[in-house]
């Protein structure tokens, strides 16, 4: 069966690039050591996994697409590229010092038998640090206005807060911290809500072939007759009468820290 990012992934690395400031929260939270080992799940064409590696990190990197993971190898043969899904990690018990999930949970087939897997992969005392996008946050893009159903589709996709948690605490995995995100101008990973100060990134259509909504769930004739109508309001500036409307203080992104006793 061929994953999703078998086909978003041929040319990913176009748009998407290991963002410093995020890359730094993410440093920053996980707090590694340079004697434990170290997880990216989920971990795409290790842009961030080669990161941790180049500051001298040891990162094992797992995800399902091979697609991905070929990109990955090229870009350091020093970390541990395995296939592989959440709810199936083949590591030992208790290997890992800390985990790193960012933008991965909403493509989980089973979040509770995946944070089941971290959980058992995971030394106690070690942090699992996921960034992520909760539903709530999302309804707060103003790209909801162009793109209703596409953005429909990823919101139920994506795990709300109160199931994260849920399944975190059945899996003794307590949340330890949270901290919202909002889009920097400067981003340079560009996902789903990247262009939120730049509208005219959408139009680019390597861009849109990079961000999972807009290249596997998306309806086609809405996302050409959505274009069409932003495409004009970029040229009239009505877009900025609409990203106005959709200004709130919820954050658009999200990192949870969490610890396993």
């Amino acid at each position: 069966m061929q994953e999703k990012y078998d086909i978003i992934g041929v040319a990913y690395n176009t748009t998407r690039k290991a963002d410093p400031y995020l890359f730094n929260r993410l440093l920053h939270l996980l707090h590694p050591t340079q004697q434990g080992i170290y997880l990216d799940i989920g971990c795409g064409t290790g842009n961030y996994t080669s990161k941790f590696a180049e500051k001298g990190y040891q990162f094992v990197g797992i995800d399902p697409s091979s697609t991905m993971l070929e990109k990955a190898k090229k870009q350091n043969t020093s970390i541990s590229w395995k296939m592989g899904k959440a709810e199936n990690i083949e590591l030992p018990n208790e290997s890992i010092m800390g985990i790193v999930a960012s933008l991965t949970l909403h493509h989980w087939k089973d979040l509770d038998q995946g944070f089941s897997e971290l959980n058992r992969v995971l030394k106690p005392g070690g942090t699992i640090v996921i960034f992520t996008a909760t539903p709530n946050q999302m309804k707060g893009y103003w790209l909801n206005y162009y793109f209703p159903k596409m953005l429909v589709d990823s919101m139920n996709q994506m795990p709300a807060y109160t199931a994260i948690k849920s399944c975190l605490k059945k899996n003794k995995l307590n949340i330890d911290h949270t901290e919202n995100y909002s889009i920097q101008p400067d981003l340079q990973d560009l996902f789903l809500y990247s262009g939120k100060h730049n509208p005219k990134l959408y139009l680019n259509p390597k861009v849109r072939q990079g961000i999972s909504s807009f290249s596997s769930l998306a309806n086609a004739e809405e996302v050409e007759k959505g274009l069409k109508i932003l495409k004009d309001d970029i040229n009239s500036g009505t877009i900025n009468t609409i990203i106005k409307k959709y200004e709130n203080t919820d954050g658009d992104y999200l990192f949870i820290t969490v610890k396993k006793s």
